[in-house]
């Protein structure tokens, strides 16, 4: 199958990303090729891939500080690019939310639209102008069966299991993770108050945006003293392995429910139990009382951190491995390709049916979009 991938500009598309969306599209794309799909990915230049690759920058954009007004300028073309060329392929697969419905709206080729972010109010009124696109949730709780939309499955993201060391023993002494943005939704205020209540220490990590830099100094920065609490900052893909399989448990306390909760299954993988708000994904991820805790407020996370010692890390890396594995992803995102191609006859399948493969490595050697573009950047 011709299959197009569609991911943001801001981080590069590959394994070791920043971004969680670009972690995952790496991920399926690469499985795709694997199976035997032709693909094509859209992203940022300096991405990593077996799969023919065209650029729509030539790297990732949020390291260089751009507007959202710039970056929207990138993303349109990007997507002018991915839709002039639709029908070279059997389905489009867009990661870039509602920012692609109209092109999606008018293309000859099926698409499908991942949502890997939460529908705020503004987003679903943008989505119930085109409630005929066919959605993929990361979790069934993304799903808003009121506004009627047509969500065609629920994917579960996956997570890359040999990328996490499987720890069978938490550090000694023992301590609690946080790992998240420092934002008011991800709760590191609501996880220092319970490292400081129950009196464990606490390791946190995770970046400052700027528009959260307010709420780091007033609520977050006052509370660290270096001993008990202590904030290591935006950390390496080894540092947060460590930070993750060496604690005695991860703290997860959202206020606001999550598309999906990645540091859950991470922090499972490599063996370490999850204490989750129960919102959002959190029940579908963690299984209560086996690879976790599901609390409804800091008195429960206190109450039940002195159950930590009972729980399986065994199980807990068990439970990613059969949930949430790159296969089991894959499998989910073949099923609804072959739903929305019809049994194979995509468009212009059986007139291409013939010809060569994409050649895949002359398109990522040549590092360049394929349409008349020059960037600045």
């Amino acid at each position: 199958m011709r299959i197009a991938q569609v991911t943001p500009l801001w981080e590069r598309a590959s394994l070791l990303a920043d971004g969680g969306t670009e972690v995952v599209v790496s991920l399926l794309t690469e499985e795709l090729v694997r199976r035997g799909h032709q693909v094509t990915l859209f992203a940022s230049g300096d991405s990593q891939t077996q799969a023919r690759l065209v650029p729509g920058c030539y790297r990732a954009l949020r390291p260089l500080g751009l507007l959202p007004l710039e970056y929207a300028r990138y993303e349109q073309r990007q997507l002018e690019s991915v839709f002039q060329s639709a029908r070279d392929f059997d389905i489009i697969h867009s990661h870039v939310d509602a920012v692609a419905l109209p092109y999606a709206h008018l293309s000859p080729t099926p698409v499908v639209h991942t949502l890997h972010k939460s529908l705020t109010p503004t987003f679903e009124k943008i989505f119930s102008q085109y409630r005929r696109q066919n959605l993929v949730t990361v979790s069934r709780s993304q799903q808003r069966p009121k506004i009627g939309l047509n969500y065609v499955a629920t994917v579960h993201n996956a997570i890359a299991l040999d990328q996490f060391d499987f720890c069978p023993l938490p550090q000694e002494p023992p301590y609690l993770a946080f790992l998240g943005r420092m934002s008011e939704e991800k709760g590191p205020h609501l996880a220092i108050e319970i490292a400081k209540r129950s009196g464990w220490r606490l390791k946190m990590a995770g970046k400052i945006d700027s528009q959260n830099q307010t709420f780091f100094e007033h609520h977050v920065a006052p509370l660290i003293d270096g001993q008990q609490i202590e904030f290591l900052g935006k950390v390496s893909q080894p540092q947060k392995k460590a930070l993750l399989g060496h604690a005695t448990a991860t703290l997860f306390p959202s206020t606001r429910p999550e598309p999906f909760g990645r540091v859950m299954a991470e922090s499972m993988a490599s063996g370490t139990p999850v204490m989750a708000m129960a919102m959002g994904p959190a029940p579908e991820v963690v299984v209560d009382g086996k690879t976790g805790f599901l609390c409804h407020s800091v008195d429960d996370c206190v109450g039940v951190l002195a159950q930590t010692h009972r729980l399986s890390r065994r199980a807990c890396r068990e439970h990613v491995a059969v949930n949430f594995s790159v296969e089991r992803m894959v499998d989910g995102y073949e099923a609804v390709y072959r739903q929305l191609v019809g049994d194979g006859q995509g468009p212009g399948l059986e007139r291409d049916r013939n010809h060569a493969a994409p050649d895949r490595a002359g398109a990522r050697q040549r590092g360049r979009c394929q349409c008349s573009q020059n960037w600045p950047i």
